[in-house]
């Protein structure tokens, strides 16, 4: 879908880049094949030449903050298919605060691997994974999320592009928390972490931390399942999006 894209360019809008594609320019290639065929406001023409001809060479060579500084963050979706080992999937827990020593549990897949990072174990091992990554994909983690890393971790660049899967979905129907969104697409959780929250998160941590080796054991499953479920769920909102964009007006 990025390569398709032509938004990133300044002053063209959603209305400019479907012309474009009703033109026959359903790519970067096609159009700067012949960038003067496609009607395009004269004002326009020599930035979307500019910055169409350097975006096949930006993600050639995996520049993706040429791309997140050009999208708005609800478009960094187009970009999930582009950075193949590159993106990851991250959700973290608490014990009910948000300053560094309030995260409990940093979990991470990077679609192959789920790591998961345990305050007085392995936590500050997590910057490690943040090393390459391109994108991030998260269930809230704008308002949550990254925010509370970013305190947490101030010499860690959080500066990726971004799907965040809470307004993501909501563009296609689906809106609530991320449990109740896997219900009404049919992901189904494990018996054992069937109706837990957020605030239990805060709970099992506490027990864990007066003894309870189960307790923290189910803390890390619920936090799995929170990671892993979210890779379907990013490719029905990206095939979402994306048949969105191609249906007529």
């Amino acid at each position: 879908m990025l390569e398709k894209t032509f938004v990133h360019v300044q002053g063209i809008g959603y209305q400019t880049e479907r012309r474009l594609w009703e033109q026959g320019a359903d790519r970067w290639s096609t159009f700067l094949a012949d960038p003067t065929a496609y009607r395009v406001s004269r004002a326009r023409l020599p930035g979307l030449i500019d910055t169409v001809s350097r975006s096949p060479e930006a993600l050639a060579r995996g520049d993706f903050a040429f791309f997140r500084e050009r999208l708005a963050p609800r478009d960094h979706w187009r970009a999930l298919r582009d950075f193949p080992g590159r993106v990851i999937y991250l959700d973290i827990e608490t014990d009910g605060g948000t300053d560094f020593d309030n995260v409990t549990v940093v979990g991470v897949y990077d679609g192959q691997v789920l790591r998961q990072y345990v305050r007085g174990e392995n936590l500050l091992d997590f910057p490690e994974a943040m090393d390459e990554v391109a994108l991030i994909v998260t269930f809230f983690g704008g308002g949550f999320d990254i925010p509370v890393l970013r305190n947490a971790f101030p010499r860690v660049r959080f500066d990726q592009l971004h799907l965040d899967l809470c307004p993501s979905l909501r563009r296609l129907g689906l809106a609530g928390g991320l449990k109740s969104i896997e219900r009404q697409v049919g992901i189904e959780r494990s018996r054992e972490t069937s109706g837990l929250s957020g605030w239990d998160a805060v709970r099992l941590w506490r027990e864990w931390r007066y003894g309870s080796k189960e307790a923290l054991e189910l803390l890390l499953r619920y936090n799995g399942e929170d990671v892993l479920n979210m890779a379907p769920l990013a490719d029905l909102a990206y095939h979402g999006l994306t048949q969105r964009l191609a249906e007529p007006e």
